[in-house]
C-alpha cells in the first residue's frame, strides 16, 4: 500500500479516537466551597463577667482567636466539621466605656467574624451644685445637709450618742436624743440646725450627733455660730469610723470654742494620735481669732489628703498639719472618719460654768463635703 492510501486511511482513523476520547471522559469539577456558621453571629453584653456559648456549624477544619484580649476568651481555640459549642468567657468590665473584640473564626481559607461588645459600668451621677455653694478648687460636692425642712434631723443621714459620765473630759453635761421631757434640744428651724444645752430639773442636757456617713480624705466645712455661755463648749470634729482607741486611731477637730478657757472670739483646730495629744500635752493645735464668734456665723473647714491637713477660718488658712511619713502613731488619718457636732458643758476644756446664763445654743446653717475630682 502507497504512502497516498496510508494517509487516506489514517485520517478516518484519528477522527474517530478523538471523537470516542471526547464522549468517553467527564469534564474537571470546581474545588467545593468550604462552609462554617456561627449562632449567634453577635455577642453584646453588661459590664459584669459573664459565660456564653455560640455554636459553630462546619463541613471542615476550624479555629478560633478572641483578638488577643485577655478580658475575652474561648474555648476550644478549635474543631473539625460538624456542630461544636464554643464557650465564650467574659471578665467584668471595671471601666466606664464600651469595649469590643473579634471572635475570628479561619475555615478552608476564609474567615468569619463574630463581633463582641461589652458595655462600662454606669458613670455614677455627679450631684448638681446647687445655687449658693461655692465649690473649692479641684473637687466636687459629695455630700451636704443646708437645713432647710424643719423638724428633726433625718435618722438616715444622723445618729445620736447619749449619755453622761464626763465623757472623758469630766463634762458636766448629759447627752440625749433629740429631746428631753419634752422640750427640743435639738431641732431644724429658719434654715439651720440648733443643738441646746439647757438646764432641766437640775440636771444640764445636751446634744451629740453624728453623721452616719464616713470619708477618707475631701474637704469638710460648716457655716457656725458658736456660744458664749461661760461652760459651753461647741465643736465640729470627726472620728474614725472603726475605733478602737484614743489617741492611737486620731482625731480630728475642726473647731472647738470655749470662752472660760481659750478666751472669747477665739476658736481653735486640733488634732489627737499616739505622738500627738493633748494628756501628753504634745497635741497640734493652733487658736485663731474670729471676731464676733457667738453673735454672727463663721465657715470652718478642713483639707485633709494623703498628705497634709489643712484647717480655714473663713477662707483663711491657720493650721497645717503634714503627714511626716514615721508610721501609724503619726498618722492615723488614712482610714474613714464620720462628721460630728456637739455642745459641751464644763469640763477640761469647757471650764468654769454659769447655769444662770443657760441655755446655751449652738447653730449650724449648714455642712458640706467635698471629694476630689
Amino acid at each position: 500500500m502507497n504512502s497516498f492510501l496510508r494517509k487516506g486511511l489514517l485520517l478516518p482513523l484519528a477522527a474517530a479516537t478523538l471523537l470516542i476520547t471526547a464522549c468517553g471522559s467527564k469534564p474537571a469539577q470546581p474545588a467545593q466551597e468550604k462552609s462554617l456558621s456561627v449562632n449567634p453571629s453577635s455577642l453584646s453584653l453588661s459590664d459584669a463577667s459573664s459565660t456564653e456559648t455560640v455554636t459553630v456549624t462546619s463541613d471542615c477544619d476550624w479555629g478560633v482567636a478572641s483578638g488577643n484580649k485577655d478580658w475575652c476568651t474561648v474555648s476550644p481555640s478549635g474543631g473539625t466539621a460538624g456542630t461544636t459549642p464554643v464557650t465564650v468567657k467574659i471578665s467584668e468590665n471595671k471601666g466606664y466605656d464600651t469595649r469590643s473584640t473579634l471572635l475570628t473564626f479561619r475555615y478552608g481559607g476564609n474567615k468569619l467574624e463574630v463581633p463582641v461588645s461589652q458595655t462600662g459600668k454606669q458613670k455614677p451621677e455627679t450631684p448638681e451644685t446647687p445655687e449658693g455653694i461655692t465649690v473649692p478648687e479641684g473637687y466636687e460636692l459629695d455630700w451636704n445637709e443646708e437645713f432647710d425642712t424643719p423638724g428633726k434631723p433625718s435618722l438616715s443621714d444622723w445618729w445620736y450618742e447619749t449619755g453622761g459620765g464626763g465623757w472623758g473630759n469630766n463634762e458636766i453635761q448629759t447627752y440625749v436624743a433629740s429631746a428631753k421631757d419634752g422640750q427640743d434640744l435639738c431641732y431644724i428651724a429658719d434654715g439651720k440646725m440648733t443643738l441646746e444645752a439647757r438646764k432641766i430639773g437640775g440636771t444640764v442636757y445636751s446634744i451629740r450627733i453624728n453623721t452616719k456617713k464616713y470619708w477618707k480624705y475631701g474637704w469638710f466645712e460648716a457655716r457656725l455660730k458658736v456660744s458664749d455661755v461661760p461652760g459651753s463648749w461647741p465643736a465640729f470634729w470627726m472620728m474614725p469610723q472603726n475605733f478602737q482607741t484614743w489617741p492611737g486611731d486620731g482625731e480630728i477637730d475642726i473647731m472647738e470654742y470655749a470662752i472660760s478657757t481659750q478666751g472669747k472670739n477665739k476658736s481653735s483646730s486640733s488634732i489627737h494620735c499616739g505622738a500627738f495629744n493633748w494628756p501628753a500635752g504634745t497635741q497640734k493645735t493652733h487658736v485663731m481669732p474670729v471676731n464676733n464668734a457667738a453673735s454672727e456665723f463663721h465657715v470652718y473647714a478642713l483639707e485633709w489628703t494623703a498628705d497634709y491637713m489643712k484647717f480655714y477660718v473663713d477662707g483663711n488658712l491657720h493650721m497645717t498639719f503634714a503627714n511626716d511619713g514615721k508610721g501609724y502613731s503619726h498618722w492615723p488619718f488614712d482610714n474613714p472618719f464620720y462628721l460630728k457636732f456637739n455642745l459641751a458643758y464644763g469640763g477640761n476644756m469647757g471650764g468654769q460654768t454659769d447655769d444662770a446664763k443657760l441655755p446655751a445654743l449652738y447653730e449650724v446653717d449648714y455642712v458640706r463635703v467635698f471629694k476630689k475630682k
